[in-house]
């Protein structure tokens, strides 16, 4: 049976991800509501784990005392549940889907023109269609992964479902839900997912090839 985390640990495994961000991203990606989510930010800034910054980009980050926190409580987790060897198994397997991940969004932005490449105008369907249909595929490819981690730990089951949204956006003729950074996009989705195995496993992406 899968565990489920802590509030306050999701609130601030949630700001580790998003890096900084207001209390509403971090609750959508947590599955909290956006008011407890602000009320416990605010009780973590009284602990010197986070701090808000105001001006014209606003939001919340961890303070290097959250940032160690954070670590703990992941690392705490993984040995309460036994979890590891499962998130390092689906890691492993995210990481071969990795690289066709990145060549599909490359794909979506640019398109062959004789030698060359160009950007993607997405004035050719059946080239978009193409690139749709192998974004499909991979998608088939991780649902699995990510369905073998929930079992494990609750708070990956919402990655699933995430990705398959944007997906489906994309198959419904919104191309921003394939790759911008502003939305829940399939990239966006995808880097937040491997942001999360990582910090959990305690890896950085310079030593992850030989994980």
């Amino acid at each position: 049976m899968a565990t489920a985390s802590e509030p306050r640990f999701l609130v601030l495994h949630g700001l580790r991800l998003k890096g900084f961000a207001e209390a509403e991203p971090v609750a959508a990606g947590a599955g909290l509501a956006a008011a407890d989510v602000d009320g416990m930010l605010q009780a973590l800034a009284a602990e010197g784990l986070t701090s808000h910054r105001e001006g014209r980009i606003s939001g919340w980050s961890l303070t290097p005392a959250g940032r160690d926190e954070h670590r703990r409580l992941v690392q705490d987790e993984l040995d309460a549940t036994g979890a590891k060897d499962v998130v390092h198994e689906s890691y492993r397997r995210f990481l071969t889907l990795n690289p066709e991940l990145l060549g599909v969004c490359t794909a979506w932005q640019l398109r062959p023109e004789g030698e060359a490449q160009v950007m993607n105008d997405h004035s050719d369907p059946d080239y978009d269609r193409q690139v749709v249909a192998r974004l499909a595929a991979v998608d088939e490819e991780v649902q699995p992964v990510t369905a073998e981690l929930s079992g494990a730990l609750e708070r990956y089951g919402l990655y699933g479902p995430r990705l398959r949204a944007a997906l489906e956006r994309v198959q419904a003729g919104e191309p921003d839900w394939f790759t911008k950074p502003v939305l829940d996009s399939y990239h966006t989705v995808w880097f937040e997912l491997h942001e999360d195995l990582l910090c959990t496993l305690g890896l950085e992406r310079a030593t992850e090839a030989g994980a």
